[in-house]
């Protein structure tokens, strides 16, 4: 623990990639294969479960401490982070410990199993072995809250130059449904063949976003289709069987049973990049009906009905047992479209359609009635380029609609977490409904620091109401709120929740009186269909 503790430290006191790499290639070069499997999952996502909650240990460190409650309350306000909270407040470690990161973690997962009160000697053993930053790991190890400011494409990157690798080779094995309880170093890095996991999907291809078409220069060098707004998934039919893919590299292919017909439909050794889409009426719903069943382990029948799934091609990356990326996008796509062109009318899968242009103007127009046609603007690709991992700039754009937007006027407001927990930057608005004012949203993000901070001392100044750590303020600050969707919400007062929603900005300039409505909110609903 202590080696991946200064890798953490060195981590966390730099913003340099360099420095990043050199200390991560350092880390991967000395530390023994069972701490090294587990950092690599730890840093792309593959954390430990929850194994206590957040009440118990707060209620168990106040008392290891001697604290009483409130007091511990108000430390943690301060702080904003439960294990860094709790790494100061306990007493110095009674003892020492040379036990490793993996050791540490076995010891987590065996907690998990004991009654509660084995469970709390463990942990606050555990809390007296381990020095601050040490118990701080541990701590969000435990809660299952243990994040890094580290990509996994710098990891893998650091991967590579620690063990002499091809970056690219190392991507494709992280890949898949795999934790260190189900692999080990060896068959995860080193053992010959990945390509023998038929599950394993492929590193997507990320877009970067446009700003200015101008840029891309000649038309003609480019396809382009609409941007859907679904779930990004990877498709793999492979060994008579298939595996569903979420970008976020989550398996999800029990969720959506209706695409299993396509075994039957294409060749085994075929993997399809494409967007998941609940599909009625021959366009896309809302993706608030695909919504519905993202969480689900199994899908009603009723749902099933009500939010029909489909998978949107957008490019081939294996075709007959060959991975086909380095091929030209043209080349890839018209493959994808023989393949398509052999599926009947029915089947959940769909060819998302070329655009047609000559002109950027001719693009412009087809972005602006994106939305008409239930997606969020435009793809843009070059047409000679290969299918890269992770977000590489030059060949793939997104050209989105310009978000929908509403003024509303700021009614609550609470203070963030990290290192804007002295700070008030969580707020809810709302909007009238004749003289009354009703909640609709929260957003947080979208200011600048110094607006942040200013807005913070108008709350501490102001505030009418206290309930916990949310301040009531006079419905005096206006924003403007920007959202990328819009849907009906039983669990919402007002009957509406947004999709994505954030701050464009302050609106200095704008009186209360002039805020948008609640009868604005529900034409934007309507006109969404």
């Amino acid at each position: 623990m202590k080696r991946f503790a200064a890798l953490f430290a060195a981590l966390d006191t730099t913003t340099r990639t360099n420095a990043k790499v050199t200390a991560l290639a350092d880390y991967f070069r000395e530390a023994p294969e069972p701490d090294r499997l587990w950092t690599v999952a730890l840093f792309s996502g593959r954390r430990p479960r929850r194994t206590i909650t957040a009440t118990v240990l707060r209620r168990w460190a106040a008392e290891r401490a001697g604290l009483p409650d409130w007091l511990f309350e108000d430390s943690y306000a301060v702080v904003g982070d439960l294990a860094e909270t709790i790494s100061l407040i306990l007493p110095p470690p009674g003892r020492d410990s040379d036990d490793s990161l993996a050791d540490w973690i076995a010891r987590i997962r065996h907690l998990s199993t004991l009654p509660e009160d084995q469970a709390k000697a463990g942990i606050l053993e555990a809390w007296d072995s381990l020095p601050p930053a040490e118990r701080f790991l541990f701590t969000k190890l435990l809660t299952g809250g243990f994040r890094v400011g580290i990509s996994q494409t710098l990891m893998v990157r650091a991967l590579a130059r620690a063990l002499g690798r091809d970056e690219a080779e190392l991507t494709h094995r992280l890949m898949g449904d795999w934790t260190p309880a189900t692999t080990d170093w060896y068959a995860l890095i080193e053992a010959p063949a990945p390509e023998a996991d038929l599950a394993r999907p492929y590193p997507f291809y990320l877009a970067h976003a446009l700003d200015d078409p101008a840029d891309l220069g000649e038309p003609s060098d480019w396809s382009a289709e609409y941007k859907w707004d679904g779930i990004r998934a990877q498709l793999v039919l492979r060994g008579g069987t298939h595996h569903l893919w979420s970008r976020g590299e989550e398996l999800i292919t029990d969720r959506f049973p209706e695409i299993a017909e396509l075994v039957d439909r294409l060749p085994p050794g075929t993997v399809i990049d494409a967007e998941l889409l609940a599909w009625g009426n021959d366009r896309p719903l809302p993706f608030a009906a695909l919504q519905k069943r993202i969480g689900r382990k199994s899908v009603p029948r009723k749902l099933l009905s009500e939010a029909p799934a489909l998978i949107m091609a957008y490019d081939l990356l294996e075709h007959e047992c060959h991975d086909i990326r380095a091929n030209p996008f043209a080349t890839r796509r018209a493959r994808l479209e023989a393949l398509s062109a052999t599926l009947p009318a029915t089947a959940p899968l769909r060819l998302s359609p070329a655009l047609p242009f000559a002109s950027l103007e001719d693009l412009a127009r087809l972005r602006a009635g994106a939305r008409e046609m239930g997606a969020e603007g435009l793809m843009l690709k070059r047409r000679t380029s290969p299918y890269l991992a992770g977000r590489k700039r030059g060949d793939w754009w997104k050209w989105k609609v310009a978000p929908m937007t509403v003024d509303a006027v700021m009614v609550y407001a609470q203070a963030g977490h990290g290192r804007r927990a002295d700070l008030y930057t969580d707020y809810t608005f709302a909007v009238r409904d004749g003289e009354a004012l009703v909640p609709f949203t929260k957003a947080y993000s979208g200011l600048t620091d110094a607006e942040f901070h200013e807005i913070t001392r108008w709350v501490r100044k102001n505030t009418l109401q206290r309930f916990g750590p949310v301040r009531q303020v006079p419905p005096e600050l206006v924003f403007e709120i920007a959202f990328e969707g819009i849907q009906h919400s039983p669990r919402h007062k007002s009957g509406i929740a947004l999709r994505f929603p954030r701050m464009l900005r302050w609106r200095r300039d704008k009186p209360v009186a002039e805020i948008d409505t609640i009868e604005s909110l529900r034409a934007l609903l309507e006109a969404q269909g």
